[in-house]
């Protein structure tokens, strides 16, 4: 007769809750499909709900963007960009990934908010802050509106 150890059960059961759990959050916060057995209507609010908590940190961490864009424009373009996209790197990086996105891809954008996002994402992309005092800074953001374009 076979030993058995019991172990063995544990190590498969876990391999499974891994994988149910990989799928839900997929479902979550990268588009995935509705995995077996969960409501895709309450995993649906669930999703935008984490959109927008998302959204509402970001809009934290990057206030200018909500007073760029305007607040339902920011709300309505971030969720286009968060819909399939999981957060990596922060909500720093989020801003920014965002603010990037939204100058390549902006549809609901005119071309001097596009502009201004551009702005906002090259003072802030780059390694240092823009520098201190009133005339520094003009002179930053003149060289960063001819980088814009």
């Amino acid at each position: 007769m076979a030993e058995t150890h019991p172990g063995d059960g544990t190590s498969a059961a876990r391999e499974r809750l891994a994988r149910a759990q990989t799928a839900l959050l997929a479902a979550l916060v990268a588009d995935g499909p509705v995995p077996d057995g969960f409501d895709a209507e309450r995993l649906a609010v669930q999703r935008r709900a984490l959109i927008g908590k998302r959204a509402d940190v970001v809009a934290k961490v990057a206030p200018e963007l909500p007073e760029i864009l305007g607040e339902k424009t920011f709300r309505t373009e971030f969720a286009a960009y968060a819909r399939g996209r999981p957060m990596e790197g922060g909500y720093r990086r989020d801003a920014l990934d965002f603010a990037r996105r939204l100058t390549e891809e902006g549809r609901a954008v005119d071309r001097a908010t596009r502009l201004k996002v551009r702005r906002w994402w090259l003072e802030r992309s780059g390694a240092t802050p823009p520098p201190e005092g009133r005339v520094r800074r003009a002179l930053y953001r003149l060289r960063a509106a001819r980088q814009a374009g």
